[in-house]
């Protein structure tokens, strides 16, 4: 098990974590949140003894990292796949830590095929991709054959193929009665592999709860309503009757109907008294990223002038939500009823706020259109070649038969058909020839 204990780290006068207490316990897959520069990787190089904590402290099976009798047989961990020899090879890499820790050799053999690897195990490390660069990396984690492990962003530069084998070398790793501490920004990913959630923000613990009542506690609780789309007599008579019985109705862009206030039996009930025919009638299932996106709003240093939440207001020191925080979260400046926690329920994301300075303007990161025409003598948009070449894959590689590329080129649309050219009038003979480069 991992315990975290008032864990405190400064450098200078920025506190990059602080008072952080947790426990990561095992025979689960236990996830650690954060914006970028919340603390997360310091915090995991001060349990693995690399940082030393300005006050408190971490320990690893009741003892600190560095007090622990051959620690790489106890605890395996990849905070940075691209720390190795780029002149060694795979094998060579894994050969020199297995020495250096009393590892038996054939254990190397046994990782680089639990990683897939053995194929290119003679290969130096300078020429493998980033997705290999992982999985070596992987590799020397389960090295030792550890209780103990933690990954900093394990499916970094690993294809879909290599996600889905992290996830159930992950799940596996659990199952067999493991502490996994996995450190990652992919809430997709993160939804399907970790049971239980620590998240942290500006250096401070937000949560500590499992997924299922992480996503409870940091969602909008409404309905999905959907009357026949053709009938939109049928939409108008519900909403009426919700209103009446004070509910809130708001129209959703693909013509269902949020509601809020009213229990899903109740809204069924007023269908029926209304003789409205529903097509579907469902609670919210929020997703992990979207209770990631409401709970760390106010935690995150870095925010483009575009970003549409940029705006939100905050409200004076000492807002509470009602009711309190809920069960398993950390009080603390900005966050669960602290200074800037924002006002009122938190935005769904993608929702834009009126008054956002940007708002209604052109995407400025938008593709250009392919079919639209160019002046004559215009040069052409940004990814589309010159007139006169040949349209292709952005990288070089020939386009697939059949259906074109997903990430090709388009075709350019056929330009209206030109004027008849104009007579080139004669130049007088004694017109004298300009002296310059253009001219020679």
């Amino acid at each position: 098990m991992i315990e975290a204990v008032g864990l405190t780290k400064r450098y200078g006068a920025k506190t990059a974590v602080y008072n952080l207490s947790f426990q990561v316990r095992p025979g689960t897959v236990t996830g650690f949140l954060g914006p970028n520069g919340s603390g997360k990787s310091t915090t995991m190089r001060m349990i693995l003894g690399l940082d030393a904590p300005t006050s408190g402290h971490a320990t690893i099976g009741g003892r600190p990292f560095r007090s622990l009798p051959n620690a790489p047989r106890q605890v395996g961990a990849l905070l940075d796949a691209k720390a190795v020899h780029g002149g060694r090879s795979a094998r060579q890499h894994l050969l020199s830590l297995a020495q250096l820790s009393g590892i038996p050799a054939r254990r190397v053999d046994e990782v680089l095929g639990v990683v897939g690897l053995q194929e290119v195990a003679a290969r130096r490390s300078k020429g493998f991709s980033l997705g290999m660069g992982q999985r070596l990396g992987i590799a020397a984690a389960l090295l030792g054959d550890p209780q103990v492990l933690l990954f900093d962003e394990p499916v970094n530069g690993l294809d879909p193929e290599g996600i889905l084998w992290v996830r159930n070398l992950m799940k596996q790793l659990a199952a067999e009665g493991r502490t996994v501490f996995v450190s990652s920004h992919l809430m997709s990913e993160m939804a399907l592999t970790a049971e239980h959630l620590i998240v942290i923000g500006r250096g401070q613990l937000l949560a500590d709860m499992s997924v299922k009542d992480f996503i409870s506690a940091n969602s909008a609780d409404f309905a999905r309503v959907r009357t026949p789309d053709t009938e939109p007599e049928q939409r108008e008579k519900l909403t009426a009757a919700i209103g009446e019985a004070g509910g809130q109705v708001t129209p959703e862009q693909d013509g269902a109907l949020r509601v809020t206030g009213l229990p899903l039996p109740r809204i069924s009930d007023l269908a029926h008294g209304a003789d409205v025919r529903l097509w579907e009638l469902s609670p919210h299932q929020a997703s992990l990223e979207e209770a990631y996106m409401r709970m760390t709003q106010g935690a995150v240093d870095y925010r483009s002038t575009a970003d549409p939440r940029a705006g939100l207001q905050e409200v004076p020191a000492g807002y509470a939500p009602q009711g309190g925080a809920p069960q398993g979260y950390a009080g603390g400046p900005g966050y669960a009823g602290g200074p800037g926690y924002p006002a009122g329920q938190p935005g769904m994301p993608g929702q834009v706020p009126a008054g956002v300075p940007g708002q209604g303007q052109p995407n400025p990161y938008a593709q250009p259109d392919p079919y639209a025409q160019q002046a004559p003598g215009a040069a052409p948009g940004p990814g589309y070649p010159p007139p006169g070449q040949p349209q292709g894959h952005p990288y070089g590689a020939p386009a697939s038969y059949g259906a074109p590329h997903p990430y090709g080129q388009q075709p350019a649309a056929p330009m209206p058909p030109a004027a008849p050219a104009q007579p080139v009038p004669t130049a007088p003979a004694a017109m004298p020839t300009p002296h310059n480069e253009d001219a020679r």
